[in-house]
This record gives C-alpha cells, structure tokens and sequence, in this order.
C-alpha cells in the first residue's frame, strides 16, 4: 500500500459492507470445523444425552441440570437455552454433528459482526472494522466454535452484545419497550452461559464509555436508565430462583480439578501466573490446550518468575487503563483513545465469574471462557493498529495483513484438533503430556485396549497430578466396575467418600459395588448413607430392598421396595434375586425360577456371576453345578430347600 492508502480505504467504508466483510471472513476461517463430529464434552452433553434426542423428553432436559446424570447438581450449571438448542438440532439433523457445526459458524459470524455494529457506537469505524476482523480469525476462539459445545459461549455472547445494541440505541434515557427487549435478550443469555450475568455490568460500561458519569452524576443517570437496570435485576433474581430450584440449592460449583490446594494457600501466586497466559494466549496463541489443570499451569506455593511478572504485567495494563480512561472530552476521536482503557475493562468485567479471583470457579483457565472476553481486548488491539498506521502508514497495515494471516491459518489448523474424541485426547497427549487430564484420557485409552495395568498406572498419576480430584475418581471407579475389578473400585471409592463426604454419588457407587460383591450389610450401610444426602435416589432404594431382603427384613425391605416402581426403572441381577426371595417365601415355584433366570442373565461379571451361585446353593437349596439349563425349564416343583426365608 502506499503511504495514507490504509487509512483512506478505511475511510471508504461504510458499517454495512464492513459488516459483511467481517462475517464472510469469520464463516471461512471456520468453514472446516464443519467436518467435525462430537468430541470431548459433546459425548456426555449430546450424543449419550438421551433427554435431548427425543420431543417427549426435551422439556425434561431443559428443566435439569446441564450435565446429565446424578452428578448434574454437584456441577452447579443450568443452560436451559443451550440444552434446549441442543436438542432442537439434534432431532432435525437426526442426530448428526453437522447441524451443530453449521450453527455454530453461522453465530460466530454474527458475533463477529455485531460487534462491529457495537463498537461504530463508542468509536470510529475504521476501529469497530479491525477489532472484528481480528476477533473473527482470533484463534484463541477454536474451542468455542470448533466444538460443539462451545455454542454456550457463542450464544451467550451474541445475546450479550445484541442487548447492548438495543441499549445504545435507546439514547440518552431507557423507555420500557427497549428496557423489556433488553431484559429478553439478558435472559437468553443467561440461559446459554452463566457469564452473561455481566451484562448488567457491561450495560453501565458502554454507558460510561460515551458519556462522563462522575459520582455526582449517579442520580441524573439512574434517573434516566433505572428502567433497563429494573428489568435486568427481575430478570436476574428470575433466573437465579429457577437455577436454584432445578439444581436443588446448589450455589457455585467446585474449584478447579486438581487444585483444591487453592482453599488454602493465597490464589494469588497462582493467579499470577494463569494472567500471563491470558497475554500469551491473546499476543500469540500457538500454542493452544483443551485443558490446563495441572501441570500444565500448577498450583504455585509461592512466588516465582510466572506469577510475579503476571501480577507486574497486570499492575502495568491497570495504569495504562486508568490512564487511557481520564480523556476529559468526550469527541468521537477523543472516544476513541478511550476504547483501550474500554477493552481491558470490558475484560476484567466478563473474565470475573471464572477467573477464580473472587471465588473458585469450575475451571483454572479454558480458551472457551475466553470468547466473550476476548471483544474488549478485539478493541483495544484494534486502537494500537489503527493509532500506529497514522505514523507507519505502509509498516502497520502489512504487519496487520499478516497479522491476520497468521490468525487464519492458525485457526484453520487448529480446528481439526476437535474432530473428534480420539482426536482431542491424541492432540492433548501430544502437546501436553504432562496435563492431568492427559494421563486421565491416557488411561481410558489403556484400559479400552485391555491394557489394565498400564491404565492403572496413568490413572495413577492422573490422581496425583489432579490431588484426587473427585470427579476423575468417580470415573475410575466407574471404569473398574464395568470391568468386573470391584475390589479395585471399592478401594477408590474409600478415597473418593474421604474427599468428599458430603456427596452422594461415591456412596451410591459403593452401595453397588457392596452389593456385587455380596456383601449385604456394606450395601445396606452405603444405600442408606447416599438416602441420606439424597432421599429420590431410586437405585439406591432397590440396593437397601435387597439388602434387607438379605437379612431377612422382609417388612422393611417390602415398604422399601414399594417406594422403588416411581422412582427408578432398573434391571440389575440383584432385584431379581429379591423378587425370586419374595417368590420363595410365598411358595411361588415357577416365579421363583423364572426371577432366578432373569437374575442369570442379568450377571455380566465373574464376581457377580459367583455371588449369584453360591446364594444359589445358600439361598435357595440348590446343588453346586445344577443349575447350568435354566431353571424355568427344570418345571415348577416343590422349592428346593423349602420355603424359609433367606439363610443369609
């Protein structure tokens, strides 16, 4: 370009075809994340989702917890509006991924280019016009585009930055109509992500960008905005009411895997260093993670070079923002030296709720968290290049043309990393072996092979590096179980129980785990501890019923067990044992055999397999070895052993 060219194309422009030029260039560095399928959380969100794949059951889905499972109130997330999504596409794409990566594309664009629309309100449109051509290829924004569940992010992020459109377009003094279309576009947003509670704060920043508000101003501005800010305050207590209902009273969820240490050492020190990522991962996103729990950023015990220079680069970035923000005139170019102070701002606000600052969040540092964050520091980037080309007309303009080159191809490149499960998990292994959630997936890899002790092993160190996060020892017990290790699960679950006596789930496993093993009592303990925590826990309740069938308590186990048809649909070995008890008792020969049978087949263990034999012989009065046809077909004669309640 020759000198000043930049800058008069720039002049050139107009919103609209700068709007389209951001979008079509957001759509084509994404446009091979269309050959993606599920992969990391997609599984257990989407595809093994059963709630969502069905018109019947998705209201169901939108009314529980955004995990599914037992463990769904732990993790202290409820997204009503993803999950309900979710599960639209899911049914008219009929369950394949290309519906989810096509919307996913399709709201990045718009992200992209409603920011433009955002920004030509509180600066100048050659500004509004770089920041979203830098956000639209940023690749920092991989995760939340390129995997399917990112689409929380996306979502969340374009009802954030429609509600503030809508906002500026009010002008000076907020009307009711406006206030209640904000209000709605706030509650969207809530419902896709939780980090859209900012926008209440983001509300009061754009509002300030444009206008001088001294504290002595605070009364003429309330004056003119209370009605937006009145929505937004019955919309949010709204939205915390329902997300406490639906997740039973569950405030926030529990810190970081791997970093309970954070309860008890300053969060400073490790703070420090998860800010120099935060630069890092926007001055020059090469190196890009599907996971950083430790080791790839450990917990610090003290201060050392990472931390120390994150907290000086922070001290540093508040100065220059405090400084860029004390522009006395309020001019649109004036403004403009402002929108950097206005980016980091708009950062620090959206960043909160996950930056482990105020309290532990569900995640050390996720490049997902970073997208809607990621706008403000769109706009101050776009500031610097704009000011510098003024005095490098021709250098500015060819570093931003690579610049933005780079982005692409590194976006492009990186997009692929998320094509599928295996994927992720090659990826991360490569990249970073030393993360606790590698050796976690290395692990799953082990034991899907049937390498069981080389599994064990790298669950091993995923343990250590992840200081016995209780979620990672919930799923080893969880694998171990499926493969018939239930001593080896019952231990785990000991330690998982110690972490985390409060929760039920390590109980009711155990329960199970007792009750595989024959061990009525333990089973009886553990159902009635998880019952404790959790009284609408059906399997749980058909555990106990066996369990006091076990010991003869056969009037407990029958009010027990009338409690059970409401509450859980299950078909495990052991409620046919219970049902062939009650067959017994009542002199029910036929009933007795055809519960035995179905207890026979139910079996898919050799320690399950072996209980069931020798209750078989204890129980039921039959010979060792005699029951190999099955014992339906051996006719209804008198019971073996008479009719006396159970021996154990």
């Amino acid at each position: 370009m020759t000198e000043g060219t930049f800058a008069r194309w720039l002049g050139t422009l107009d919103v609209r075809r700068a709007v389209v030029i951001v979008v079509v260039l957001a759509a084509a560095v994404y446009a091979n994340s269309l050959l993606n399928g599920f992969a990391y959380d997609d599984l257990s969100i989407i595809e093994h989702n059963p709630t969502i794949q069905s018109w019947d059951r998705l209201p169901e889905a939108v009314l529980a917890p955004y995990w599914p499972g037992p463990a769904g109130p732990k993790l202290a997330l409820w997204r009503p509006v993803t999950t309900g999504l979710f599960g639209v596409q899911y049914l008219i794409g009929g369950g394949s991924a290309l519906p989810f990566h096509l919307v996913n594309v399709a709201l990045h664009a718009a992200v992209s280019g409603l920011l433009v629309v955002l920004l030509t309100r509180l600066t100048t449109l050659g500004i509004a016009f770089v920041a979203g051509l830098i956000f639209a290829v940023h690749p920092v924004h991989t995760e939340a585009v390129a995997n399917v569940v990112g689409q929380a992010e996306v979502m969340a992020a374009l009802a954030v930055l429609a509600a503030l459109c809508v906002h500026l377009g009010s002008g000076p003094r907020s009307g009711w109509l406006r206030a209640l279309a904000v209000g709605a576009l706030y509650a969207v947003g809530f419902g896709a992500k939780e980090g859209a509670v900012t926008l209440i704060g983001l509300l009061f920043l754009v509002d300030a960008a444009q206008e001088r508000i001294a504290f002595r101003d605070l009364p003429s501005y309330v004056a003119r905005r209370w009605r937006v800010y009145f929505v937004m305050l019955v919309v949010a207590v709204g939205m915390l009411t329902a997300r406490a209902t639906v997740l039973q009273g569950a405030g926030a969820p529990i810190g970081p895997a791997g970093s309970n240490l954070l309860y008890e050492v300053p969060k400073i020190w490790t703070l420090g260093e998860v800010w120099t990522h935060y630069v890092r991962l926007w001055t020059f996103p090469l190196d890009l993670s599907a996971d950083y729990t430790p080791n790839v950023i450990p917990v610090s015990l003290g201060w050392n070079a990472a931390n120390v220079t994150g907290v000086l680069l922070v001290l540093l970035i508040l100065l220059g923002t405090w400084m860029a923000w004390r522009t006395t005139e309020l001019s649109l170019e004036s403004r403009s030296a402002r929108i950097t102070a206005f980016g980091v701002l708009w950062f620090l606000v959206t960043i909160s709720p996950v930056s482990n600052t105020f309290f532990l969040s569900g995640v050390m540092l996720a490049e997902r968290t970073l997208y809607l964050p990621s706008a403000g520091l769109a706009a101050a980037t776009a500031w610097v290049v704009v000011r510098m080309s003024r005095e490098r007309p021709k250098a500015v303009p060819l570093l931003l043309a690579v610049g933005l080159l780079a982005g692409s191809l590194r976006t492009w490149t990186r997009n692929p990393a998320w094509l599928n499960h295996q994927t992720v998990f090659n990826v991360l292994a490569r990249d970073y072996p030393q993360s606790g959630r590698s050796q976690w997936l290395l692990g799953d890899n082990f034991m899907n092979r049937g390498q069981e002790s080389q599994g064990l092993f790298a669950y091993r160190a995923a343990v250590n590096l992840l200081d016995a996060d209780y979620d990672l020892l919930m799923h080893i017990a969880r694998v171990l179980m499926e493969r018939g290790s239930y001593r080896s699960a019952d231990g785990v679950l000991n330690v998982a129980i110690m972490q985390r006596p409060d929760h039920p789930l390590a109980y009711g496993m155990r329960a199970g785990v007792r009750a595989e093993l024959g061990d009525a009592p333990g089973a009886e303990r553990y159902a009635r501890a998880t019952l404790a925590l959790r009284s609408t826990d059906g399997i749980r309740l058909h555990v106990l019923a066996w369990a006091l069938g076990a010991r003869g308590a056969w009037d407990e186990a029958a009010e027990v067990r009338a409690r059970t048809d409401d509450r859980a649909r299950v078909d495990f070995w052991q409620r046919w044992v219970y049902d062939a008890w009650v067959a017994k008792r009542r002199g029910d020969s036929a009933a007795m055999h055809r519960a035995l049978d179905s207890a026979r087949v139910k079996v898919d263990n050799p320690v399950g397999a072996e209980v069931l034999d020798s209750l078989l012989v204890s129980d039921f009065g039959f010979e060792p070895g005699s029951v190999s046809v099955p014992l339906a077909s051996a006719g209804a004669g008198p019971l073996p052993g008479g009719a006396e309640t159970p021996r154990r």
